[in-house]
């Protein structure tokens, strides 16, 4: 059900737009004292704790229980400092959560080789590559071999049937002939695996319970047998359901009750774990781990100044999922070893690193981009009166995509004084950047013979014939722009001051980005010491996008994840899925592409789902020596929300919020309905987790005052 319906989303909708409300205040602003005779005089700058959450909110994904008290203690800009330089900081917890996802940390040849894709699967059935000798590695090939020529098959035979099925489809008539051919170019794939891998680009990645049982459907695995593979040691039960070939594969771990699919994953390795959920979809599982990862750093690291800058520039270069069937793969490294080690580092370095990532080459098609003047332009015109159907083959050409992307998004920025010519200019010098082998993982690769000739010039500059070099080149002229340094100066300024950032705080940044050569971190220094950062006026001010509200609600709630894929399905209905932007410029930073009263309904949604530990996986205790004690009077609401408030909302709450909390507090408990959230469906793997006891009357109270709590317009604002 929806939670908000109506005047209330309006209401929610019309106070986040609206300027922040006034907060209760730790500390107080100076003023003289009384009867001097003076006007009272309010300091436009923050003070205190304020200071402390300003950063908290900007600088992390959102201060976590205690927090404030240890910035405070540490000192404000050592805290700072420390977060600039994450090699400082203790990761060992995150690093324990990590360890659930191995494969996340091998190469993309390995994870590949291990969990192939369907790219790689139609290679084998093709004939152009072979299954591994690796029996477990086999099962999980030979499964997916299965599920996509029971496709293609399934495929085949509705044409077909479509054919018989329309007199005008007689053989002899060409015109139909050829239409029945289009069609069949066009026809959809049949029946897939239902999840993040399978999923169409209007409607990525979204998760759906595949496997639970068809209505009317009989267990394919007996009790005796079902107990029979649970006494199997690990190792053991994973080898026995490699044995098990498919369709019988499927019908089993369709036929196995949320229960059941908890006790048959009991006690495996991580290792383990994945081989089991590649045994069902390979490419589907390193998707879903993927897009879990990404979640575990930004709720779980202490270095959150580098996941935020992570974030950042993820969105800034942004890449989409869904591209091509090798794309998860790509990202895994992409994140991992092209963007987070540079974070913080020099603006050209990262953009080095982009630019030779299989990733972003695929991405913007630049994998494609052929020199018309070039050795392979010149040896396809020479070879191509040889080739069945010559005349409908076009020439290799250049592809624009990267050059323009990579001026208009990636360094100066729309009005950075490039023109169409430039960008032709630039694709001509990218040309021959390429990845070997993409659909076996290889890397970054410089094809002299797709590269085109002769000396280009960008922006008044010539770049003289020099294969490789000429992009090396290309990239320093962009990085070294003034225009690059106001371009990104701004765009840090939305992100972390306002939507509509002071020109001169841009402008000190970009200077400061010109006398380092683009040192990210020194620029981040001159925003976190300028006057405007701290202004009181943009205290609370900035909307949290949905990734920001979802990832700090999660963090200040101090809630256990054991599951991610809850918290994607709900970014992917609030509509800022990671990695689920297909425009290549990424999601806005900005309140206006975010507030309305859909979206804000989906937030609250989450927010009471999350708080009444509805999400499968993901767990809060909100109780209390109190709620533990069965002898104890029961609390007030009011005095539960006295409690709450300072747990979630460290900088308190307006008089509205707490007034308001209350009143839906008393009509929810009128109405005795305590399962808010249940559009926000639990996947697929969430079911594989026990349900839990439900909650007495007081934790009940606090799941519903908390959840109101995080989806009020306090908690949303940073």
């Amino acid at each position: 059900m929806q939670f908000l319906k109506g005047p209330l989303a309006a209401l929610l909708c019309f106070v986040l737009c609206a300027p922040p409300p006034a907060l209760a205040a730790q500390d107080p602003p100076d003023r003289p004292a009384a009867g001097s005779g003076r006007p009272q005089y309010e300091s436009t700058q923050l003070h205190g704790d304020r200071r402390i959450l300003q950063a908290l909110d900007r600088f992390t994904f959102g201060p976590r229980p205690g927090d404030v008290e240890a910035v405070r203690a540490m000192g404000l800009d050592k805290w700072f400092d420390s977060q600039l330089h994450p090699d400082s900081i203790d990761e060992s917890p995150l690093f324990t959560h990590l360890a659930q996802f191995p494969a996340m940390q091998s190469s993309v040849q390995d994870v590949l080789a291990r969990y192939p894709s369907n790219a790689l699967i139609r290679r084998i059935i093709n004939g152009r590559a072979a299954v591994p000798q690796d029996p477990i590695e086999s099962a999980i090939y030979e499964n997916q071999i299965y599920r996509i020529e029971a496709r293609q098959r399934n495929k085949a035979n509705r044409l077909q049937a479509q054919n018989q099925a329309s007199p005008s489809n007689a053989p002899g008539n060409s015109m139909n002939a050829a239409t029945a051919d289009q069609n069949a170019s066009m026809a959809q794939p049949g029946p897939a695996p239902s999840g993040p891998m399978n999923a169409a680009p209007g409607d990525a990645m979204q998760m759906a319970a595949d496997d639970a049982p068809a209505a009317g459907s009989q267990p394919a695995l007996d009790e005796p047998t079902f107990r029979d593979l649970l006494a199997l040691s690990p190792a053991d039960r994973v080898q026995r359901l490699a044995s098990i070939r498919e369709p019988q594969f499927d019908e089993m771990m369709k036929s196995l009750r949320p229960p059941q699919r908890a006790r048959l994953m009991d006690g495996l390795t991580p290792a383990q774990k994945e081989i089991v959920g590649a045994l069902e979809n390979p490419e589907r599982m390193v998707g879903e781990e993927l897009l879990s990862e990404r979640l575990m750093c930004d709720i779980y690291s202490n270095a959150q100044l580098l996941e935020v800058m992570t974030d950042f520039w993820l969105n800034h270069f942004n890449i989409y999922l869904r591209k091509n069937e090798q794309m998860p793969y790509y990202l895994v490294s992409y994140e991992r070893d092209t963007i987070r080690p540079h974070a913080l580092g020099k603006f050209e370095d990262l953009l080095e690193a982009v630019a030779h990532s299989p990733a972003m080459l695929i991405y913007l098609d630049n994998t494609e981009s052929v020199g018309p003047d070039s050795i392979a332009a010149e040896r396809f015109k020479r070879t191509a009166w040889r080739r069945p159907n010559a005349k409908r083959q076009d020439p290799p050409g250049i592809n624009e995509n990267y050059g323009r992307e990579l001026m208009e998004l990636h360094t100066v920025g729309v009005n950075g004084g490039y023109t169409q010519a430039d960008v032709i200019q630039a694709a001509r010098v990218l040309t021959g950047w390429g990845v070997d082998q993409p659909e076996l993982g290889g890397g970054f690769i410089f094809n002299p013979n797709r590269h085109e000739p002769g000396t280009k010039k960008v922006m008044g500059v010539k770049i003289k014939q020099n294969g490789e070099q000429e992009g090396e080149e290309l990239l320093h002229l962009l990085a070294t722009r003034p225009a690059t340094a106001h371009f990104l100066s701004r765009e840090l300024a939305i992100r972390f001051v306002s939507d509509n950032p002071p020109q001169p705080l841009v402008d000190r940044m970009a200077k400061t980005y010109m006398a380092t050569g683009g040192d990210i971190s020194a620029v981040l220094k001159t925003l976190f010491h300028s006057p405007e950062f701290w202004a009181s006026g943009d205290y609370h001010a900035k909307v949290k996008t949905p990734l920001e509200y979802v990832v700090s609600a999660v963090r200040a709630s101090g809630a256990d994840v054991q599951n991610y894929l809850p918290l994607v399905n709900a970014l992917r209905i609030m509509g800022m899925m990671p990695y689920g932007c297909i425009p290549p410029n990424g999601y806005s930073w900005e309140a206006s592409a975010w507030v309305n009263s859909g979206d804000l309904v989906d937030r609250m949604n989450f927010a009471l789902a999350l708080a009444s530990n509805h999400l499968p996986g993901i767990r809060i205790d909100w109780a209390t020596e109190t709620n533990s004690n069965p002898d104890a009077p029961a609390p007030s609401p009011e005095t539960e929300e006295a409690r709450l408030i300072p747990l979630l909302l460290p900088g308190g709450a307006a008089e509205s919020t707490r007034t308001a909390a209350l009143d839906e507090f008393q009509k929810q408990s009128a109405q005795d309905d305590m399962r808010p959230g249940a559009d926000i469906e639990p996947v697929a793997d969430a079911r594989r987790f026990n349900r839990r006891p439900p909650p007495n009357a007081i934790e009940r109270e606090d799941q519903l005052l908390a959840g109101l709590l995080i989806g009020s317009p306090d908690f949303q604002r940073r």
